[in-house]
């Protein structure tokens, strides 16, 4: 497209004739790129005519869509006016007076005159007429008149609220209804300016109330002196500045020296002759030591002092040497001053540091001195133990050997222990205690000498040590018993008679409490069982009238599980002594009893079955039952070994050797016209043969309720033709008396063994009665078991456990059946809740 054509276009658009352009502009090639982009929203007109509605700016948006209007950033600036605006006759009649050279003015600031209003554009004249008329419309407003009359088109919630404080409608505020006493002032601004424009506008009323003074003016004129500091002038200053003088005594000086030492660990000697060549100034300066280097870059006032020399190069009297020398001899003055002080503090520290070594070295002489005293001490009281050179009279008895010990424990505890007086008791103590147990003989006098050795046991025997078995470090204590005591022993138990087992049964429980124990279990393995094992070994069950167990049972309590070795000889001499025994000879009973606690329960059940078992089945096969004439001797052989076998072997001896044949008696006698009188007599003996422990058996309940049984059977039938008037009677009463006393007896057993296991568990916290035991039994089985509701049977708390109903009476569980309660046993109970 051409420029003409372009011109003749925009000349076409300013003759009013419009022309859509279809030029790409801006606002195409940014929706082409950001399609998302944020549009503008679209006006009423916009949406009302399309591409016809006016537009305003044709650059930043797409043509004939409209849009919002630019600013105008040509147009004059409107300004708006911060002050009341008089009326125009009232602005006019200020400037002639103020033309006039008139001086009413308050304020010393100068007045800006108002701009003309032919100048300010149309739009700025429309401002200042509404300005203006509502400025009229304000100054029309008189104080005091018409004051909270608006509140009639509100609720008149302030009204109210002064109301209730006590404001009366017509009345001022404040406590005696007084009002304000001074309005507050208003003051004219001169121009159209803003705030503080034409100066100070405080009225009268402000500065009385308020005085405060106005410094601007004395705060410019420091601030205008503090800034004159800074310029240099160093032509003035140094005619004008008055030279000052630094003193410093011996005292800051030694301070400053103090400080600077500080940094450095050498010693005062090693850094006091070194030359230091400062090169980090201006110009080249030299030390004699590191301390003045510090010292001249520690005082603030030598940047001064260089400075003012700098500056006085140029003044009439300058001489630069002179004053070189003149610091160096302060310098070297100082540093003098500097090292007298270092050294005399160094030799104030070598006077403390001796001090207290001579201290330490005095405290060391005296505690030297006093162990040479406590040395001399002990070695007088060691000079009192017997020795060779001593006559046989002088020598100290074994009790005051034990004196003299005492005392070196109690008073010399320290050189006691740390040299090792305690092994003098061997060497010191051994040859008394042998010649004192010389001619002792220890199974008849056991408590010779007891207490003197037991003394020494106090005396020597350490608590902290340890020994098991004779060596090189034992204690002195064992080492005096080892030596001395042991071998006393060991002849007297060579030439000991086992069987004669009272004195050193005595002997060794008289001595085990102060003997060491490695040395009692010496004596007993080595010593005591080697003997009891050749005893045991010559012993013959047949021929000796010595019991064994009396010779060898007094030494379990001593010897314990080390008798276990000799069992096993024992039994098979017993076994070999059975062979040829019959059950009516009682001395095996009495032989064996003795050992039915010391040989364990298996060995002891084994015996039992293989050597007296069969001996007492051939005896009860061996009985006749007649009830006519009845042998009790063979029965009550066998009865006898009741507390010697257990209760199911002596069960089932019964059993198979017994009651076959007492049960076939009975049947016979039954079926041959008896009499049931004497039958019951009989039934009722025979029982009588059996303990109660027995009779609870359930195999010889059994039996006997099986006899009840036959008895009742042979009534019912009458088998044996006659029968005497009431037996059918007799017979049920023993009956039910016999199951009376069954049940009597299983209750009380049931009692008895529920009363041991609240006795054993009020320290084990077990439950203490049946209710509580089933209460455990239920949390462990993970069952339900609480009380029922106001349900009870017969006076007795109903409880349910799981899905089942019981009750507790007299240590039985009964439990709920189709017409009545049944007892059952507690497994039972909880088999049926699972």
């Amino acid at each position: 497209m051409s420029m003409s054509h372009l011109y003749g276009r925009r000349e076409e658009e300013e003759e009013g004739v419009e022309v859509e352009s279809f030029e790409v502009t801006d606002w195409d090639l940014a929706n082409e790129f950001n399609p998302e982009r944020r549009r503008h929203r679209q006006t009423k007109d916009q949406a009302t005519y399309g591409i016809w509605a006016d537009r305003d700016s044709d650059e930043d948006e797409r043509p004939s869509f409209g849009g919002k209007k630019t600013k105008d950033y040509t147009a004059p600036v409107n300004f708006v006016s911060a002050g009341l605006r008089k009326a125009a006759a009232e602005e006019k009649q200020q400037q002639e007076k103020e033309e006039g050279g008139s001086d009413d003015s308050e304020d010393d600031g100068p007045s800006a005159p108002p701009p003309a209003r032919g100048t300010a554009p149309k739009k700025l004249q429309m401002g200042n007429i509404r300005g203006s008329q509502s400025q009229r419309f304000a100054g029309g407003i008189q104080s005091g008149k018409g004051i909270g009359n608006w509140e009639k088109h509100t609720k008149g919630i302030g009204q109210k609220l002064l109301q209730k404080m006590g404001y009366q409608p017509g009345k001022g505020l404040g406590k005696n209804a007084q009002g304000i006493i001074n309005p507050i002032e208003a003051k004219l601004r001169k121009g159209k300016g803003a705030v503080g424009a034409y100066g100070n506008e405080r009225t009268q009323q402000s500065l009385q109330d308020f005085p405060v003074v106005d410094s601007e003016e004395e705060e410019e004129k420091e601030f205008q002196k503090e800034l004159g500091q800074w310029r240099k002038d160093p032509a003035g200053s140094v005619g004008k500045k008055k030279t000052q003088y630094s003193y410093r005594t011996v005292d800051e000086l030694k301070a400053k020296g103090k400080l600077a030492g500080r940094q450095y660990t050498a010693s005062a000697g090693e850094l006091a002759q070194v030359k230091v060549i400062d090169m980090t100034g201006r110009e080249q300066k030299v030390y004699y030591s590191y301390s003045q280097m510090s010292t001249q870059h520690s005082v603030p006032d030598e940047g001064h002092t260089s400075l003012s020399t700098q500056d006085q190069k140029g003044s009439g009297f300058a001489l630069p040497e002179l004053a070189h020398k003149l610091q160096l001899l302060i310098d070297l003055t100082e540093q003098d001053i500097l090292q007298s002080a270092r050294r005399l503090h160094h030799e104030k520290d070598v006077v403390v540091s001796l001090s207290h070594e001579s201290r330490a070295l005095q405290s060391r002489l005296d505690a030297e001195q006093d162990a040479i005293q406590r040395m001399e001490a002990i070695l007088a009281l060691v000079g009192r133990f017997p020795s060779g050179e001593m006559a046989p009279g002088e020598a100290p008895t074994l009790q005051e050997c034990a004196q003299i010990f005492e005392i070196l424990q109690t008073e010399y505890y320290e050189e006691y222990k740390t040299m090792g007086l305690a092994d003098l008791a061997v060497a010191v103590v051994q040859p008394l205690l042998k010649e004192k147990l010389r001619s002792w003989d220890p199974l008849k006098d056991s408590s010779f000498c007891l207490e003197d050795i037991g003394q020494w046991r106090a005396i020597l025997e350490s608590r902290d040590h340890h020994s098991s078995a004779p060596d090189s470090n034992m204690d002195p204590y064992h080492r005096l018993l080892w030596e001395v005591w042991v071998p006393v022993m060991r002849p007297c138990v060579t030439a000991w008679q086992p069987r004669i087992v009272e004195p050193m049964v005595d002997c060794v429980e008289m001595w085990a409490p102060i003997l060491p124990l490695w040395i009692l279990d010496n004596l007993m393995e080595q010593l005591i069982l080697p003997r009891l094992q050749r005893e045991v070994d010559n012993w013959n069950p047949l021929t000796d009238t010595v019991p064994i167990h009396s010779w060898i049972h007094p030494w379990l309590p001593l010897l314990r599980s080390r008798l276990e070795p000799l069992y096993p000889p024992i039994r098979s001499k017993l076994v070999h002594a059975l062979q040829r025994w019959h059950p009516g000879d009682t001395s095996a009973r009495l032989i064996l009893q003795p050992w039915k606690d010391v040989f364990t329960p298996g060995a002891w059940e084994a015996f039992m079955v293989k050597n007296i078992i069969p001996k007492l089945a051939l005896c009860l096969e061996e009985l006749v039952i007649n009830p006519h004439q009845q042998q009790m001797e063979p029965f009550n052989w066998v009865m006898d070994w009741e507390g010697m076998l257990s209760p199911s072997s002596l069960v089932s001896l019964l059993d198979k050797n017994f009651f076959t044949k007492w049960l076939q008696v009975l049947c016979s006698w039954l079926s041959n016209s008896p009499n049931y009188e004497e039958i019951t007599k009989w039934y009722l003996g025979w029982k009588s043969m059996f303990s109660e422990a027995l009779l609870l058996q359930p195999l010889i309940k059994e039996k006997f309720n099986e006899a009840l049984d036959i008895m009742n059977r042979a009534v019912s039938s009458g088998m044996g033709g006659y029968m005497q008037p009431g037996a059918r009677e007799n017979i049920a009463y023993l009956t039910q008396t016999e199951r009376r006393k069954d049940f009597q007896y299983e209750a009380m057993q049931e009692r008895r063994d529920a009363e041991s296991v609240a006795h054993r568990g009020v320290s084990a916290g077990v439950p203490t009665n049946f209710k509580d035991l089933i209460q455990t039994k239920a949390e462990e089985n993970n069952i339900v078991f609480m009380p029922v509701v106001a349900k009870r049977h017969e006076g007795k708390q109903l409880y349910t456990f799981g899905r089942i109903v019981i009750y507790i009476d007299r240590g039985v569980v009964f439990v709920q059946g189709e017409k009545t309660w049944v007892p059952t046993s507690l497994q039972s109970l909880i088999d049926m809740a699972k």
